[in-house]
């Protein structure tokens, strides 16, 4: 497939990349950009959904579209439906119930029942039930289900968005592994940094424009901060000649003043016969007129080459957020459970007899496969359920940011949402503490309802968090995160990562991204579910 000054516009016109001319051949090909930056258009546009606003496509060879779930699956399909193979094993039941027809027995796959088998084992659904309904699947084994399907009719290419989230580590590991066995070429966007490491290439999108980076994650990491670093210099150098064209530009135009003014008071004194002074005045204000003018053309040529250091900045530059302290004293006991357990009302054993005790600023992972009672751990140490056996017990104050990001309403304004959450707020402190998030004066009055993924999660920390002062026993000193970097791009994990390891209060921990919890510091994990 080839790509030839492809171009990408939003509905309404904006401009997500442009100019992008691109092989996409049996490798492996990562794309990462920020929310909103294109990645999904580049994967509509690969797969034939959508048009090119310019440009042309070529497409050569079968391709696959893997594509984030949306709403609630069918409610009748099976599972063989969904890998869409029901028609061919129909054609083999047909036959070997001696009811065959047509063209049956040409056109029956005996091989196809074992191939079956080998791609659901190879995404970790062996023995899966061909006749169940996908509705009774979770979120993560519909994912895989899909991947299955796709591996299962062997395209060409492969066009794979997101297709590890909400997946749990050993989930995430199968995945992995498929890609790696998989002899095709591969288009990937993701934030999963483990799988990014498996690609060939990165293409990261943004507003700037696409660039393309040869190796892995790594290898555009390590590039990428060179790019930053050099970029953040040629902006000073470029600041700097700027401002040195506007003071030559300030020095001609006064040069220019002064002749004039002298020329006036010559000509006024009547000293020189006015053929002269005025030859004179004209050869000034030529000579003065190509200094200023030159002047100008200099201070124009630098104020261009700012704004494209700018530019430069901005496509390299990470989002930088700040948190207030939490005065937390390193050995004040946070939390503290002896024996605790909760069960379902149909008594079904979710968590038992666990011990658990944080003392001071300490970071704890909570890991295990999906539906081990992670997510209930934390409502038991927020509070917001009841244990069944045991006690659990949080002597600070504490904050919870669950999945959904519900401590939030998506009808109220930035500005309304923090002073809910923090009552003693004014409005001028509530701005500062979001300014602090990187939501500065409009930015602050905009709906929660309208923010992306990356902005909600900023926004419910900043919330959570409060004002922060030592002395304001709301300022919670415990954060309880659950799966925080799901639907963040890599830029929004990143500042995440710096925010929480700059913050000194304590933090319990639900995620699957491994690189997360190490880039924030975690010192121990809490495993459930005996995996």
């Amino acid at each position: 497939m080839t790509l030839n000054a492809v171009a990408a516009r939003t509905p309404d016109g904006r401009t997500l990349f442009h100019d992008l001319t691109l092989a996409f051949g049996r490798e492996r090909t990562g794309v990462v950009g920020r929310n909103g930056a294109g990645k999904t258009t580049l994967l509509c546009l690969l797969h034939g959904d959508e048009l090119p606003a310019e440009g042309a496509i070529h497409r050569a060879g079968t391709l696959g579209l893997l594509r984030q779930e949306s709403g609630p699956p069918p409610q009748k399909e099976d599972v063989a439906e969904a890998l869409g193979v029901a028609d061919c094993l129909a054609v083999i039941q047909r036959v070997l119930s001696g009811r065959a027809d047509g063209d049956d027995l040409e056109t029956a796959d005996w091989a196809l029942e074992a191939r079956i088998d080998a791609r659901l084992a190879e995404v970790g659904l062996a023995g899966l039930d061909l006749r169940r309904a996908i509705s009774g699947l979770s979120g993560g084994e519909r994912t895989r289900l899909r991947l299955a399907a796709l591996l299962l009719a062997e395209p060409d290419l492969l066009l794979l968005d997101e297709p590890t989230n909400h997946l749990d580590v050993q989930a995430r590991g199968l995945v992995h592994q498929a890609l790696e066995r998989w002899s095709g070429g591969a288009v990937v966007v993701s934030h999963d940094r483990d799988l990014l490491r498996r690609m060939d290439r990165i293409i990261e999108i943004s507003p700037q424009g696409v660039a393309i980076y040869g190796g892995n994650y790594d290898h555009y990491i390590e590039r990428r901060d060179l790019e930053r670093a050099a970029a953040e210099r040629g902006l000073i150098e470029a600041e700097r000649q700027a401002g040195q064209a506007a003071r030559d530009l300030q020095a001609a135009s006064e040069r220019q003043a002064r002749r004039d003014s002298a020329g006036r008071r010559h000509g006024a004194s009547g000293s020189l016969p006015p053929l002269v002074a005025g030859l004179r005045a004209s050869w000034a204000e030529s000579g003065a007129g190509r200094a200023r003018r030159a002047a100008l053309q200099r201070r124009d040529e630098t104020e261009t080459a700012r704004r494209d250091a700018e530019a430069r900045v901005e496509r390299v530059r990470g989002l930088e957020l700040s948190l207030p302290t939490s005065g937390l004293a390193a050995g004040k006991t946070v939390l503290d459970a002896r024996g605790l357990g909760w069960r379902t009302p149909t008594g079904r054993s979710v968590i038992g007899a666990l011990d658990l005790c944080l003392i001071g600023p300490e970071r704890i992972a909570v890991v295990g496969r999906n539906g081990s009672g992670k997510s209930t751990l934390l409502k038991l140490a927020a509070g917001t359920l009841t244990p069944t056996e045991g006690d659990i017990r949080t002597s600070v104050r504490s904050a919870m940011l669950d999945q959904d990001l519900g401590l939030m309403r998506s009808d109220e304004t930035l500005v309304d949402a923090y002073r809910r959450l923090n009552p003693a707020a004014t409005e001028n402190s509530a701005r500062a503490a979001l300014a602090r998030g990187l939501f500065r004066n409009v930015e602050a009055d905009r709906r929660v309802g309208d923010l992306s993924g990356g902005e909600r999660l900023r926004a419910a920390l900043v919330c959570a968090i409060g004002t922060g002062a030592v002395q304001d026993d709301r300022s919670p000193q415990l954060l309880l995160l659950d799966e925080p970097t799901n639907h963040l791009d890599l830029a929004a994990i990143e500042a995440v990562e710096g925010l929480l390891v700059a913050w000194d209060g304590a933090l319990v921990v639900v995620s699957h991204d491994e690189d997360f919890l190490d880039a924030i510091g975690v010192q121990r994990r809490i495993v459930l579910g005996g995996s």
